[in-house]
């Protein structure tokens, strides 16, 4: 990142190639070290001398720019080994993202980067630029324009979206530290660069587009280093789609598309996701110039009714809350406004601003002093006077110490850029106004609970590093008996349960449970029983144990004959008028490992969809969050004259579910806790399927 040499390997004279652009940049910037061009055509470029090769370079150099086509990548590298170059940038294309032998090409490429110690970023890439010690190491466009370097880091999968949201954002007077374009990672990866960039004092926030995460555990060691740092990371994740859910045995599995999981453990770090390129540049436009809000009061003005309807019904969507002005601010805006004006929040103006443009910010400066508001939007179209309203919010940042952003529609760009410079965010728009002030909030949210939980955290892996589950040696579906068994000693309520071989034995383990019973087929084969008829319900003596029995029996060897019976689970019959059902259950992603999911439902979890996932473990407080972020949250306040159900209990539930997924580990495959009953009287699972690898 911060090369004190730097050779550019295939390099041209023509500072209109692929080839010759980064050379121009860096001469144009004043690139402070060694430049040498390498190309064995050239005795000098631009008044350097050329050298026909890396080892005829007399200094040491620290990075290494090859431009030259894919078939002699890897002998450059091995070249730049040899003289003991530490890092490299590759342009070229043709590797993995081509297929068939491109993905043979770039595997060798891993290898003998490996080998060589010479690390690589790309291949398929723009490179990279650090405008603060002019390191321009890229040829895109951005890299010979101005660039006087700013509080962004973005590190970007895709390098032509990456550096034109940069450029769009110059516009807004929004200046990047950092461009990192990491191409196919054949080396380095989206982690290991942010991680770099965020370490840099200069640097406020970290932005960046990912297409996926390889390294799970990486990107939860990224969002903590962003968390003690306190520097939001904004990301934008292309591909926003289940495509990489998979059918499998459980609800959880088949629940969990990589975007579902990306989002939960998102929303668990203090991750600000950013919709498309502009929300991108939007977000970091609020967070690069506004103070965290202590809350999520928010306090309207605007010169536009309709504006201030529009901004409303948004902050509604995103969880905001408009909050009523005291009488004191109220008094103050009759003093100064007409008396057609619109006093409550949102405050409108009207038109009268247009002419008497310091009326804006007079009564702008009252509804955010106002002790009920945490942070404010102003909503300005047109004026006659540009001049005046950049210098009035120029001299309102400076005096008010609650944050606020201004949405400008049709602002000019240098009143946009003057403001960027005061510290003013200046927004397109009313919608895109209030998303940046919802993102503002979320991660003022996520500082307050990360700082909160600390102390919860260490306790939860404390507890699982102390957590010793004697996992059987086999693979695949654990026995319902045996895996409830498991779950118990982690703390995991399991309503109580018995397996039997004969009606006689399930008569006398009825007995034992005490009356009603549940009796369901036990089979590895029959996963979903209720499909094979294997269950049947609130069975009260002895006979009708008997005779279910033999029903369950019967359906099940007309269902599938090969299948392994292994007998009927005999089950107490949990009765709660007032429990509400709910899915909890664990799956192992590809990415974060062992994930832990909630969701409303029961039966209908696929049809209604409605779950939050976490990577485990997680606290009872993180808990409560993702039972927060259910559509369905309502229900477990009690509705229809039913009492609430034991929230501290449920927490406790799901926290003890995450404990036993992560101290399972890589052995864990999937676990389905469907139904699990919530009541004002606690929280029981009544039926179990562990799966592991």
């Amino acid at each position: 990142m911060k090369p004190r040499s730097i050779a550019i390997l295939g390099a041209s004279e023509d500072f209109r190639k692929l080839n010759g652009i980064p050379l121009k940049a860096l001469l144009d910037k004043g690139y402070a070290g060694p430049i040498y061009p390498v190309n064995p055509k050239y005795k000098e470029i631009a008044g350097l001398k050329c050298y026909p090769t890396v080892e005829a370079i007399p200094g040491e150099v620290d990075l290494a720019v090859i431009t030259v086509s894919h078939t002699r990548v890897i002998e450059s590298i091995r070249a730049l080994g040899r003289k003991g170059v530490g890092a490299a940038v590759v342009f070229a294309s043709g590797f993995a993202e081509v297929g068939g032998e491109g993905i043979a090409l770039q595997r060798e490429l891993s290898e003998v980067a490996r080998e060589t110690g010479v690390r690589v970023l790309g291949p398929n890439c723009l490179g990279m630029v650090n405008a603060f010690e002019k390191v321009m190491a890229s040829f895109a466009k951005f890299a010979l324009e101005p660039t006087p370097g700013g509080p962004i880091g973005m590190v970007t999968q895709s390098g032509a979206l990456g550096s034109s949201t940069i450029g769009v954002g110059k516009k807004r007077g929004l200046h990047v530290g950092y461009l990192v374009t990491i191409g196919n990672e054949a080396d380095i990866g989206f982690v290991e660069a942010m991680k770099e960039v965020m370490a840099d004092s200069r640097i406020r926030v970290c932005a960046g587009f990912v297409e996926g995460v390889r390294d799970g555990a990486g990107f939860v060691e990224l969002t903590e280093q962003a968390q003690q740092e306190g520097k939001p990371l904004v990301l934008t994740k292309l591909g926003r789609t289940d495509a990489g859910a998979r059918a499998i045995a459980s609800h959880t599995g088949s629940l969990a598309g990589s975007d579902a999981i990306f989002d939960g453990v998102s929303r668990q770090y203090g991750v600000i996701r950013a919709r498309s390129d502009e929300q991108l540049l939007d977000f970091a436009n609020a967070f690069s110039n506004c103070p965290l809000p202590a809350g999520n009061r928010v306090g309207i003005l605007t010169r536009s009714g309709g504006a201030g309807a529009l901004m409303v019904d948004r902050a509604a969507e995103t969880g905001l809350q408009i909050s009523s002005l005291t009488g004191e601010t109220t008094a103050a805006l009759k003093a100064i406004l007409p008396e057609f004006g619109s006093f409550a929040n949102p405050v409108d103006v009207t038109a009268v601003g247009m002419f008497s443009p310091g009326l804006i910010c007079d009564a702008f400066e009252l509804v955010l002093n106002d002790p009920n508001i945490d942070i404010g939007i102003a909503w300005m179209g047109s004026t006659r006077d540009v001049d005046f309203m950049v210098k009035a919010f120029a001299d309102l940042r400076a005096r008010v110490q609650k944050p606020f952003v201004l949405a400008w529609v049709g602002a000019e760009d240098h009143a946009v850029e003057r403001l960027a410079a005061e510290n003013v965010a200046v927004l397109r728009g009313p919608e895109p106004a209030v998303d940046a002030v919802a993102a503002l909030v979320r991660y003022a949210e996520m500082r307050r609970h990360w700082q909160a939980d600390q102390a919860a955290r260490e306790v939860t892996r404390t507890e699982v590093a102390r957590l010793s589950l004697p996992l059987p040696a086999t693979t695949g579906v654990v026995g319902t008996q045996a895996s409830a068994t498991l779950l118990e000693s982690a703390g995991v309520s399991v309503a109580p349960l018995a397996l039997s071989t004969t009606a006689d034995e399930a008569a006398v383990a009825a007995e034992k449970l005490g009356y009603p019973v549940v009796l369901k087929i036990e089979s590895p084969q029959i996963l979903h029983k209720t499909e094979a008829k294997g269950v049947e319900l609130n069975l009260r003596d002895a006979d009708a144990v008997r005779a279910a029995f033999g029903r369950i029996m019967d359906n099940v060897r007309e269902y599938d004959q090969k299948a392994q019976v292994d007998g009927v689970i005999v089950q107490k019959m949990i009765s709660q008028p007032d429990a509400v059902e709910l899915v909890v259950g664990l799956n192992q992603d590809p990415v974060f490992g062992p994930v832990v999911m909630v969701g409303l439902g029961g039966v209908l979890i696929e049809v209604l969809r409605d779950v939050a996932f976490r990577r485990a473990p997680v606290s009872e407080a993180e808990a409560g969050r993702m039972l927060d972020e259910l559509r369905g949250a309502a229900v477990l306040a009690g509705v229809r004259g039913k009492k609430p159900v034991d929230r501290q209990a449920l927490c406790g539930f799901i926290a003890a579910v995450s404990r036993f997924g992560a101290a399972a580990g890589a052995r864990l495959g999937e676990l389905d806790l469907n139904p699990v009953l919530a009541s004002p009287a606690g929280c029981v699972a009544v039926d179990n399927l562990l799966v592991l690898r």
